[in-house]
């Protein structure tokens, strides 16, 4: 059996390479190939395009952007066409992968979107794409499925796969050890895994830093970066605007989560990890005017934070904005710092709906479901060849 994978984030790429693994413990011999990231290549697919590094890069023109999805939507319908997968399986990334499953649909080829987009968000005349192209809607969100079904799209809630990521997560001890060491009290800050989320979002979250480091000096911020361009952006910054209580780190999102007593973040999927792990956090989306305009426009949904959604109120306050709120920003982690039983009531409430909604398991579930739906596609066939 042959799969086509593609997914064009870093999360897809880590969601992909979990699925892989869930397929293979119950097809050893399925071969995997597509587009992705290092995640799903450890995990065995072999890749055609590196596409998960596309998007966390974000520095190509729009112009060289635009040739190289065309060619590489050539390049899947050539695969498509002369290797046949069993089955396509799109991770998130809306956009390219519309096409990817219009080429999929046309060569015959059954379509599934694991992760779909949030469409009930923000773009909801999209679901006449989703029920053409797509077979099988494999929703993450506990809401989603009753959305897609309404609208005549084949759905099924399955959970949420980072929720099967947190639990294998090592956390280094003797890091965590050695930040305990240095005592004080330690806020997270998650810029986001883009350049571009770190370009519009950084001032904002070292300016709130700053505004709680002049009330609680023995507070202290550990920025929690993706990739090395990463951090050279956060060190660039902080270069022009000195602040001693504030370091950078690579590849400790985990740890940093751990360790802090709240955490301010860029809007995204971490929100789950900080769900996870039950530590209160201030959600930011900075934009610009127009986008916060046509956002107000289109927009469907009252929070843009995930766990807010889940949750069905602003558990996380969140600002998505076109202004640096850093002072209502540092207004509210300072509240959490210095009145305990705020700090209690939140922490409570994000323990019960972890409790409700982080159960693991979707990939090891996905995967079945898969494999039981191309059975039955074969079976199908077997009996009109016969």
């Amino acid at each position: 059996m042959r799969i086509f994978f593609s997914a064009g984030e870093p999360s897809g790429d880590l969601h992909g390479a979990n699925l892989i693994g869930a397929l293979r413990q119950h097809s050893p011999g399925l071969e995997c190939v597509g587009f992705g990231g290092e995640h799903m290549e450890a995990a065995g697919c072999r890749l055609l395009f590196p596409l998960a590094h596309l998007s966390a890069m974000f520095i190509i023109p729009v112009l060289v952007t635009v040739h190289k999805f065309l060619k590489l939507l050539l390049q899947a319908d050539r695969y498509f066409r002369q290797e046949r997968p069993d089955a396509v399986v799109l991770i998130d990334y809306p956009g390219f992968h519309w096409w990817l499953a219009r080429r999929a649909r046309a060569r015959g080829i059954p379509v599934f979107y694991f992760v779909p987009p949030q469409l009930w968000a923000w773009a909801g005349w999209r679901v006449n794409k989703m029920r053409r192209y797509v077979d099988h809607v494999l929703c993450s969100l506990p809401f989603e499925e009753a959305w897609y079904k309404e609208r005549g799209v084949r759905a099924h809630y399955l959970g949420h796969p980072y929720f099967d990521e947190l639990p294998r997560q090592q956390l280094d001890a003797n890091f965590i050890a050695s930040q305990r060491a240095r005592g004080g009290r330690i806020i997270g800050l998650l810029p986001g895994s883009r350049a571009q989320e770190l370009k519009h979002n950084l001032a904002t979250l070292m300016r709130a830093a700053a505004l709680i480091h002049a009330k609680l000096p023995e507070s202290r911020f550990l920025v929690a970066c993706y990739r090395d361009i990463h951090r050279a952006q956060v060190e660039a910054y902080l270069a022009g605007h000195p602040l001693p209580f504030i370091e950078t780190w690579i590849g400790r999102t985990p740890e940093i989560i751990h360790l802090s007593e709240a955490c301010i973040s860029v809007s995204g999927s971490v929100s789950l990890e900080l769900l996870y792990r039950r530590k209160p956090a201030v959600v930011v989306y900075r934009v610009n005017a127009l986008v916060r305009k046509l956002a107000r426009r289109f927009l469907k949904i009252p929070y843009i934070t995930l766990v807010n959604l889940l949750a069905g109120k602003e558990l996380f306050p969140e600002f998505f904005t076109d202004q640096c709120e850093a002072q209502a920003i540092a207004e509210r982690v300072l509240r959490w710092l210095t009145d305990r039983s705020e700090y209690q009531r939140v922490m409570s409430e994000l323990d019960g709906l972890a409790g409700r909604v982080a159960e693991s398991g979707a990939c090891e579930r996905t995967a079945r479901y898969i494999l039981a739906a191309l059975e039955r596609a074969q079976v199908v066939q077997a009996n009109r060849a016969a």
